[in-house]
């Protein structure tokens, strides 16, 4: 009654390995370690409860067949195998979903980074309706979002922004909207109602830990510079702006808060981001030379997504899904779409576990 390629062993070990740090945790780890333990514990504990969920049915199977022999509890025995039949499936399902391979960087904080693409001022502006829409998807799951950097143009939309996200499960959420994101509408200042078509990249990087990216201070030039905001406004009269290129690649990051302390600062978080990003981009790449395509891969030459505003929907190319809902996806209501982006990621993930068992 096991799941098919699921060794009763291993399950075994995680239910151990998780009862082994539960009584640590009882007994009042070291201090250095119980972080570390807590991590491992909560990581283990949906596992462990889907393990549960798992034997219980299966032990229930088993009950239930022993009582066919007895000609009183046949019609009840009966009745409970149908239903445990009809639920086994869904709880094995459920269980090799929980024994996925987590990816490290999934309950990181994330950088937000949108640049208008094709399509002139119209482009910028759609730059910022996602920024909006990001903004208030963040807000509605109770994440922090801080603009890093800002450039606006004169109408209001975005040259270039930087926003760093803060709350639970932020990069497994946000990180397959990297992408090339493209809108279908009438601009404002088109007097001919004629359909124009713009586009805007985003790019969601995980946020990194200094101890994990090291940039020696050679690789790096800074430049301070006097910020300015939109149309003139909060100009700041000091050389407070900072612009750090890293050599090696030439990425080029710039943050504008007041405070220059507070700019180097967010500048070399942005930039541990980046190099990150590209070393987890090119651990993928070698891991998937095999494939031709994976969602999530972070491929931003590619059309993702496109926001048709005179039929109302919103269709992700990379899963065929459309939805009849664009207003409420540009106000926000990403879950449908970010669920299902998540399912389609898992199934690719079941389908080649089961291909090398």
């Amino acid at each position: 009654m096991q799941p098919a390629n699921l060794p009763l062993d291993r399950l075994r070990q995680i239910t151990d390995r998780f009862e082994y740090l539960e009584a640590q945790l009882n007994a009042g780890p070291d201090p250095d370690k119980i972080a570390e333990i807590s991590r491992e514990y909560s990581e283990l504990k949906p596992v462990v409860a889907q393990i549960a969920a798992h034997d219980a049915l299966r032990n229930g199977m088993e009950e239930a067949e022993a009582m066919l022999a007895d000609p009183e509890m046949r019609d009840l025995a009966e009745e409970e195998i149908a239903r445990i039949r009809d639920e086994l499936p869904r709880a094995e399902h459920a269980l090799r979903l929980a024994l996925l391979p987590k990816d490290a960087a999934d309950a990181r904080p994330a950088m937000l980074e949108i640049r208008p693409g094709t399509g002139g001022e119209e482009a910028a502006l759609f730059a910022g309706d996602l920024l909006r829409m990001y903004t208030r998807y963040a807000e509605a799951r109770g994440w922090t979002v801080e603009i890093v950097d800002l450039q606006e143009t004169e109408l209001g939309g975005i040259k270039e922004v930087t926003a760093r996200i803060v709350g639970e499960g932020v990069f497994a959420r946000l990180k397959y909207e990297s992408g090339v994101h493209r809108v279908q509408r009438v601009p404002e200042t088109e007097s001919g109602g004629r359909i124009h078509t713009s586009a805007a990249t985003v790019a969601v990087l995980p946020e990194a830990e200094a101890v994990e990216i090291d940039i020696p201070a050679q690789d790096i030039r800074i430049d301070t510079m006097r910020s300015s905001g939109a149309g003139g406004q909060h100009v700041n009269t000091t050389d407070s702006a900072v612009r750090i290129t890293h050599l090696p690649t030439g990425i080029v990051v710039t943050s504008s808060e007041k405070s220059q302390h507070r700019n180097r600062e967010i500048a070399m978080g942005v930039l541990r981001a980046r190099l990150y990003d590209l070393e987890r981009r090119r651990a993928e790449e070698e891991r998937s030379a095999d494939r031709k395509a994976q969602v999530g891969s972070g491929d931003r030459s590619e059309r993702i997504r496109t926001y048709n505003f005179p039929q109302g929907r919103v269709t992700d190319h990379r899963i065929n899904l459309t939805l009849y809902k664009l207003g409420e996806v540009m106000g926000g209501d990403l879950d449908d779409v970010i669920d299902a982006l998540t399912a389609d990621a898992q199934a690719q993930m079941l389908a080649e576990m089961e291909g090398q068992g």
